[in-house]
């Protein structure tokens, strides 16, 4: 009996042994194909100055192969914004690639008052670095200002810095700050007389060989033409006319119409920089990102790559002629083009179902207020002359100086605080007699202090946004809001930087490996995104990181 119970516990336990180790094998073979469903490539897609509303407007217009694959092949995310101020290029792109809000990643605007060394600073101005491919200080750039990863940083060191990060725009902020602080290198425009892309010594001390054929080739100068809609203008339906008081145009051309001679307009704005406010521009950024695919060999190992591409063009083009404009929609067309070709390039050249594409916006943009006027909208324009006047008028009265008040920008005003302790005077009572003072102003909505930003948690309305948007080592001691549809701008063209609608409802589309196929209306944020990719790769998420995967996404 004693050797047959001994025999049983030996087949027990030789049992147990075997089902463990074939739990064991389970998880390594579930491991292995974790790690192979990864995508080769991830390519994010930031569209410049893109209102939601544009997916929508133009669709009639898309082909199959670029905004309507993805959305018919991936996920739309119909109701994405913005869950701060202010919306700039520069906290744009950041916010997209770190997941968090310039609270924490403090690109607080494109430009900002910097109240350690009392001058304006740029957001990617970096005067320790060099310039690489031109002698201009166009290249005297790097991400140093921004304080936290990137999507892009954390796919690097997850990686032992074997998946390579590139950073591409026409704009120096729209391939640095995405691409991130371990970025293998970024790469930018720099037109007027030179028309080349080139970078920093943050990344490297010379240009690759392929980035030096690129510039070599006669690439530039072949978009250097009559710029005439894709499609009959006549059929562009969805946009205002064509001839029309809301839009700036190019010097040297009397009225902002289509066609556009580039080359004969060339002298006249810019040298090469004519392009940036053109269609070509995306083109021509695209024919550097495929370049740039090659050249570095993106996506062909079991590395996972990061490739940053933003669509400067759009902007300019918003800028100049109006969101209602011929020439934003032809631009859209003919982006959509080149988003089809692009992706027609990585099928063939990653391999179809191989990579990942998000695409989303760093901002939308406000109609012009001139034409909101002329069809009896609320809508203005701002005059911060008039307004100074009257403040300056204030602090003498009040206080016997202007000079408690060091600067005044981004609707923030900065205190001088040495100046406030030499009259003796409390910091909380001067902001919050600013305030007082502020919102009796015309075309003035809201007025708040730092101290609210720092002492109150909002959750809803245009103070949640303000309170993402505020740093509280480099924002200002007042913030002030302005009426809906305001702006400090000229009367045509348009621009954006608010809380509203119009400004923080962009797209968010996802497409690709390990992507669902559906949509949503539920509110997503900018935040979400970089979570989002994290988790599709299985890596840390950003280390300032503040949004949530969107797991309905991922497949």
């Amino acid at each position: 009996m004693k050797n047959i119970f001994t025999l049983i516990v030996l087949l027990s336990l030789f049992c147990s042994c075997g089902a463990q180790e074939k739990t064991q094998v389970s998880i390594v073979e579930n491991t292995n194909k974790e790690t192979s469903s990864k995508p080769k490539l991830v390519v994010g897609i930031v569209v410049d100055q893109m209102r939601y509303d544009y997916l929508t407007r133009f669709e009639s217009k898309f082909g199959n192969g670029g905004f309507m694959r993805m959305i018919n092949e991936g996920f739309n995310c119909k109701n994405n914004h913005f869950n701060y101020v202010p919306t700039y290029t520069g906290p744009g792109h950041t916010s997209v690639y770190t997941g968090t809000t310039p609270k924490y990643h403090g690109i607080i605007s494109n430009n900002w008052y910097d109240k350690d060394i009392k001058e304006s600073v740029y957001c990617a101005q970096d005067d320790s670095v060099a310039s690489v491919g031109t002698e201009h200080s166009a290249g005297k750039m790097s991400p140093h200002r921004m304080l936290t990863t990137s999507v892009a940083d954390e796919n690097r060191l997850f990686t032992q810095m074997r998946g390579k990060t590139i950073g591409i725009a026409i704009k120096d902020r729209g391939a640095i700050l995405p691409a991130g602080h371990t970025a293998n290198a970024a790469y930018w425009f720099h037109g007027k007389n030179e028309g080349v892309w080139i970078t920093s010594t943050f990344y490297r001390n010379d240009l690759p060989k392929w980035v030096e054929d690129f510039n070599d080739s006669d690439a530039v100068e072949s978009y250097l033409k009559v710029w005439d809609t894709y499609q009959p203008i006549e059929t562009y339906v969805e946009s205002g006319s064509d001839l029309n008081n809301y839009e700036k145009g190019f010097r040297g051309k009397e009225t902002a119409t289509f066609p556009y001679d580039l080359a004969a307009l060339k002298d006249t704005n810019g040298g090469y920089d004519v392009l940036k406010a053109t269609a070509y521009g995306n083109s021509l950024t695209l024919d550097f990102a495929l370049a740039a695919i090659e050249g570095e060999a993106l996506g062909q190992d079991n590395d996972t790559d990061v490739l940053t591409v933003s669509f400067s063009s759009t902007d300019y083009v918003g800028h100049n002629f109006g969101v209602n404009s011929k020439e934003v929609e032809d631009t859209y067309i003919r982006l959509d083009k080149d988003l089809e070709r692009f992706f027609n390039y990585l099928d063939e050249n990653v391999g179809e179902g191989e990579y990942t594409v998000f695409l989303t916006a760093d901002h939308g943009a406000v109609d012009v207020p001139a034409y909101l006027q002329s069809v009896k909208i609320p809508a203005g324009y701002l005059d911060y002359n008039s307004r100074k006047e009257k403040f300056n008028k204030f602090l003498t009265d009040t206080y016997g100086t202007t000079e408690i008040v060091e600067n005044i920008s981004n609707n923030q005003v900065f205190l001088n605080k040495a100046k406030l302790k030499e009259l003796n005077l409390n910091l909380h009572d001067v902001e919050q007699a600013l305030v007082d003072e502020q919102i009796s102003y015309s075309n003035i909505a809201k007025v708040y202090t730092a101290t609210t930003m720092n002492s109150t948690n909002f959750t809803t309305g245009i103070e949640a946004l303000l309170q993402n948007g505020f740093n509280q080592k480099r924002s200002g001691d007042v913030i002030i809001v302005d009426d809906i549809a305001h702006i400090a701008y000229s009367k045509t063209g348009s621009t954006h930087g608010s809380g509203l609608n119009y400004d923080t409802h962009v797209p968010l589309l996802f497409f690709g490996k390990g992507i669902k196929h559906g949509e949503t209306v539920n509110k997503t944020v900018i935040p979400d995104i970089a979570p989002t990719i994290s988790a599709l790769l299985g890596i840390s998420f950003p280390n300032g990181a503040t949004g949530q995967p969107l797991g309905f996404v991922i497949d």
